[in-house]
């Protein structure tokens, strides 16, 4: 008797302030609602006073069930009939104390009375159960009574067993802060939770319409609507390439004008923070020491002068970059250019050759030249990868009196106009279509070796200037037909670089090109006038070999056959810029003559070429080429030409090149026509080239050297040509 009543006279006073503490929090929230409606600055204060109350009381109680200390054994040895006289008195006390909770608020406000007794019970109830709810002796008093009348059980298992301080604290840290509950309950029109909610869904998609979605990039290049130009460029290029906490949109756009919400402004703020974070964390083991100062400080006394007059050349070269700048001629265009000083001679015999019309000419019609060519190449990028050309050309380079054939014809003499007009030349746009595809869009006078590979290192140098003396020895004869404007591609297998030597990669070239394409006349035109397709396909096995072979199909009309580029001069005027002159005019039948007209050609050619370097300053190539043109009305016609070239690079100082070219230019082999046109003679007709070129500087160059033809014109009547030259290339 004596333990169960001192274990009811310590309880009580617990269980007491626990139910004050209940009552409390139900009242003040009940009338705290009503009054806010009213007066929103008062509920406040209200709120915060009574906030304090609750605290003061959960402090009072918890002090008292510390001063008992056999409260613990007390509730440790009390059995189930205790237990069960507690839960009856805890019950009654909070019963009335609710009563009593709910009564007086009535009174004083009747407001506050049509509120109902469930929701001063539930705002209580968060309050008081959670701290308590992993404590075992509450899991102990199991009764079926409410849940409003198990919450003093529960305080009062709780202090029986926790020490008062814990309590205080758990009970401290559960109630709600009462500024923020007012503030969410007086101004519900501030704080709405579905304008919130649709606010972040609006933040979500803000930026995502059409399936938009933001994607890393590494470069700010990545980047279509920034500029260089732009105020913040560099900013976003450290942020971009630095740091990379920078997101662009899949289109490859910034969008640097358009607004940012708050959200995004967290979101890349954290990205960047988190990227500082990282190099701070993987630097600090770089981080220089007070020796390093002190050493680099020494070392700034010790090339105090070194270090001025490098500052004072670093000023002059940035103030020589700015005026270049300023006056630059084109931010995307390079200017490249060749001039050739050529001095020839003919040094051939007395006996002449029978020209086209019958007169003897020879050396003696030939006197010493002093011949000259420029040509200047615009050379514009507009990505890096691509190259508009446009090529200037001037000169006055003609060729010796030789009668009606075109051997022994120098670079410099492939020229439109020999009287010093300036006119335009080469014009085309190549571009890359991926990283294997090259195409080019030939608009005027564009060649094959403008499109195909020639596979003639060291000889063709694609402009006359620092390769062969010959136009023979620059490539096969079969790149001189045709040509104009047209569409050409080139494909390369292996990818483009990959080599590193003098060849490129194994690849398929194809193309057509029209002599007449600006010319809207019939029978002319891009698809109805003269006309070359050509195909190639070039294997490059390794860096010290290249093997080609191709087929060229072309139509010519009337007078416009021959390997001149595409000339298109007509009847009557022979053209060729190498090759005998009846192989040239296929015996005066495709030029016509006295009594004969003219007649329109249509070509097969199929050519191979090789180049193999036995060394780096060894390699030794050549080529052969067939052509079968049938002479519309007349009969077929067959055409050859070969070589065998050697070059020597770098012999005695690098740049410097010692060439030689032994071979048969295009000469007329068989003819099926009537027997009164097809009188010709084929004899032998070589031609031996040798040259070396002296490097003087990396812009000058000095090539002296000698061209012999055996046989002129197929025909061992004529004298040999033998012409001596020293031709001196400016390249800048």
């Amino acid at each position: 008797m004596s333990k169960f009543l001192w274990s009811y006279l310590l309880i009580s006073p617990a269980v007491l302030g626990a139910t004050l503490v209940v009552s409390s929090s139900a009242m003040a929230a009940d009338a705290q609602q009503a009054a806010d409606a009213l007066n929103p600055p008062a509920a406040k204060a209200e709120t915060a006073e009574t906030s304090e109350a609750k605290l003061n009381a959960l402090a009072a109680v918890s002090e008292t069930t510390a001063a008992s200390e056999p409260v613990e054994e007390i509730s440790q040895a009390a059995g189930s009939e205790t237990h069960a006289a507690i839960a009856d008195s805890a019950t009654a006390a909070t019963e009335s104390a609710i009563v009593g909770a709910n009564t007086a608020p009535a009174e004083a406000n009747p407001q506050a009375a049509l509120q109902p007794t469930s929701e001063s019970l539930a705002a209580a109830g968060p309050t008081v159960t959670q701290p308590v709810e992993n404590s075992a002796p509450a899991a102990q008093l199991e009764t079926p009574a409410p849940a409003a009348t198990a919450l003093p059980e529960q305080i009062g298992a709780a202090q029986l067993e926790t020490p008062a301080p814990a309590v205080a604290e758990s009970a401290a840290q559960s109630l709600p802060k009462p500024a923020e509950s007012l503030a969410q309950t007086a101004a519900p029109q501030e704080q709405n939770p579905a304008a919130t909610l649709e606010q972040l869904n609006q933040y979500t998609s803000e930026g995502a319409a059409g399936g938009e979605t933001e994607g890393q990039v590494t470069s700010v290049s990545q980047l279509s609507d920034v500029r260089p130009t732009d105020w913040a460029f560099q900013a976003l290029q450290s942020l971009v390439e630095r740091y990379g906490c920078i997101a662009g949109y899949p289109d490859g756009t910034f969008r640097g004008n358009r607004a940012m919400t708050r959200y995004e402004f967290a979101a890349g703020l954290n990205a960047c923070l988190d990227k500082v974070s990282e190099l701070i964390r993987g630097g600090t083991g770089n981080f220089a020491t007070r020796d390093d100062l002190a050493a680099l400080q020494r070392l700034q006394e010790e090339f105090a002068a070194e270090l001025a007059t490098l500052r004072g050349r670093v000023d002059a070269l940035e103030a020589r970059t700015a005026e270049l700048e300023a006056n630059q001629f084109s931010t995307t265009t390079k200017l490249t250019g060749e001039a050739i000083f050529a001095l020839s001679d003919d040094f051939g015999g007395k006996v002449g050759l029978f020209g086209q019309e019958g007169r003897r000419l020879g050396s003696d019609n030939n006197e010493t030249v002093f011949q000259q060519r420029v040509r200047l190449n615009l050379n514009t990028s507009f990505t890096g990868r691509d190259l508009l050309l446009t090529r200037l050309q001037v000169g006055n380079g003609r060729n010796f009196n030789l009668g009606a054939t075109s051997e022994g014809t120098q670079t410099w003499n492939v020229v439109g106009r020999t009287d010093n007009v300036v006119a335009l030349d080469t014009l085309l746009y190549k571009f890359p279509v991926g990283q294997r595809l090259n195409v080019t869009l030939a608009a005027n006078a564009v060649v094959w070796d403008d499109i195909l590979p020639t596979v003639n290192p060291y000889f063709e140098d694609f402009d006359g200037g620092n390769g062969a003396l010959s136009t023979f020895g620059q490539r096969n004869p079969i790149y001189r037909l045709g040509g104009g404007s047209g569409i050409g591609f080139d494909y390369a297998f292996g990818g483009r670089g990959l080599l590193g030597g003098v060849f490129g990669p194994t690849s398929l070239s194809f193309g057509y090109l029209a002599s007449n394409a600006a010319n809207p006349s019939k029978g002319a035109g891009l698809t109805n006038g003269d006309y070359t397709a050509m195909g190639q396909l070039t294997f490059t096995p390794g860096r010290n070999l290249q093997v080609a072979f191709n087929y060229n199909h072309g139509y010519f009309s009337r007078g416009n056959f021959g390997f001149d580029n595409g000339l298109s001069n007509g009847p009557d005027s022979l053209g060729g810029f190498t090759g005998t002159g009846v192989a040239n005019s296929l015996n005066g039948l495709s030029e016509g003559f006295e009594g004969f007209r003219a007649r329109k050609v249509v070509s097969n050619s199929y050519g191979a070429q090789a180049s193999l370097r036995l060394n780096p300053r060894f390699i030794l190539g050549g080529w052969a080429g067939l052509t079968n043109a049938r002479i519309l009305g007349i009969g077929d016609a067959r055409i050859w030409n070969y070589a065998v070239t050697l070059a020597l690079p770098d012999l005695g100082k690098e740049g410097n090149l010692l060439g030689f070219v032994v071979g048969r230019e295009p000469y007329l082999d068989k003819l099926e026509a009537p027997r009164s046109l097809r009188s010709f003679r084929n004899d032998n007709s070589y031609h031996v080239e040798g040259f070396y070129k002296f490097q003087l500087s990396d812009n000058i160059s000095v090539t002296p050297g000698v061209i012999w033809v055996t046989n002129p014109n197929q025909n061992d009547h004529n004298d040999d040509i033998i012409i001596g030259t020293l031709r001196t290339t400016f390249t800048f």
